[in-house]
């Protein structure tokens, strides 16, 4: 007989069973489920910071030098740090290397400090399903600060900004054309923007240009959150959209800053460290922490809801009916659309 998850242990602080509370979740079984719901009310207070980029811009060594600053600060308590690395999955053999500990071995043996790699599984966006789940765990388990790292695919990652609350996109000098970050919302998602490996030539010319499309992105730049949250969605919200307050004016706006860095020397780490802090007082002086928490929850509650939908349906309907149907268009017989017409009425 499989044994529960131990909520209470978790809360108090016992690595091993959060261990084995994060595989239940990750693996969706009904012990995590169950897990979740008792973990809830104990989350929303950590900072869930992503940090995305292109593949070899150097995410793992900044996330390892962060993590490294915020536990032993200059002034200060040390902060509770949890990792959540994605790393991608086969598309073949479905499995993962999880290997970004390998460039996280100065944290080896910190207490404070908790890494969990986890496989994308096919998901795209950069984060794997289960990502916002296992962040909520690690929130409930008393971790001041979230680090999120990506899978590294390039254009297709804005879906980081969905669920942390500040996001910090690294660049680096000579991977592509100086407007490869602005393609398809990267620059956008930007509550930060790293240059790293900024002893590299072209470093000057990467940090010019970021600059360049940030001013012509003010004062529209952000917030990019609301406009993610409620213009940009795959699909209409099942539930009512939740009323978000105006935007702040212009001059409140934050402004991301363009930082340079050179991670495997920990050079440029304070000045991220500081941004970070920086943007969480902004967030919450201006009401947006708020905010992106309810739009977080709103579309994880939507997610789940059509998820339930779906499988409901599927439930119902006969499958030889689905069949003929999947048949018919592959015969050409109808569109998909039309196929989805029929399918409906089942």
């Amino acid at each position: 007989m499989r044994a529960g998850v131990d909520v209470q242990a978790v809360l108090a602080g016992d690595r091993r069973a959060l261990a084995r509370a994060l595989t239940e979740v990750e693996n969706d079984t009904p012990e995590g489920r169950l897990a979740l719901d008792a973990f809830f009310k104990y989350s929303g207070k950590a900072h869930l910071v992503g940090v995305t980029g292109s593949p070899g811009a150097g995410k793992s060594s900044l996330v390892n030098q962060i993590a490294l600053h915020l536990r032993h600060p200059q002034v200060g308590e040390p902060l509770k740090i949890a990792i959540v690395a994605v790393d991608p999955s086969s598309p073949f053999t479905g499995g993962a290397l999880l290997g970004d500990r390998v460039r996280m071995r100065d944290l080896a043996g910190d207490s404070g400090v908790f890494i969990r790699s986890m496989a994308s599984r096919g998901t795209l966006g950069g984060l794997a399903r289960s990502t916002s789940a296992l962040a909520r765990v690690l929130d409930a388990a008393g971790y001041d600060l979230v680090l999120i790292e990506t899978v590294g695919a390039g254009q297709s990652e804005v879906d980081i900004a969905r669920l942390a609350h500040t996001t910090i996109v690294v660049e680096a000098p000579g991977m592509g054309d100086d407007i490869q970050a602005i393609k398809a919302g990267i620059l956008e998602i930007a509550d930060i923007l790293v240059v790293n490996k900024s002893d590299q030539p072209m470093a000057d010319n990467a940090e010019r240009a970021l600059k360049a499309m940030l001013d012509l992105a003010h004062p529209q730049q952000h917030s990019a959150f609301e406009r993610l949250h409620h213009r940009q969605l795959a699909f209409e919200p099942v539930l009512p959209v939740l009323p978000v307050d105006a935007d702040p004016s212009p001059t409140e706006m934050w402004v991301p800053p363009v930082l340079r860095t050179i991670s495997t020397q920990g050079e440029g780490i304070e000045a991220v460290v500081n941004a970070i802090k920086d943007h969480a007082i902004y967030l919450r002086q201006h009401g947006e922490w708020q905010q992106r928490e309810a739009a977080r929850l709103q579309e994880e509650l939507n997610e789940l809801l059509l998820a339930a939908l779906a499988a409901q349906w599927q439930e119902r309907v006969d499958k030889g009916n689905i069949q003929r149907v999947v048949q018919g268009v592959l015969d050409r017989e109808y569109s998909p659309y039309q196929a989805l017409q029929i399918l409906l009425k089942f």
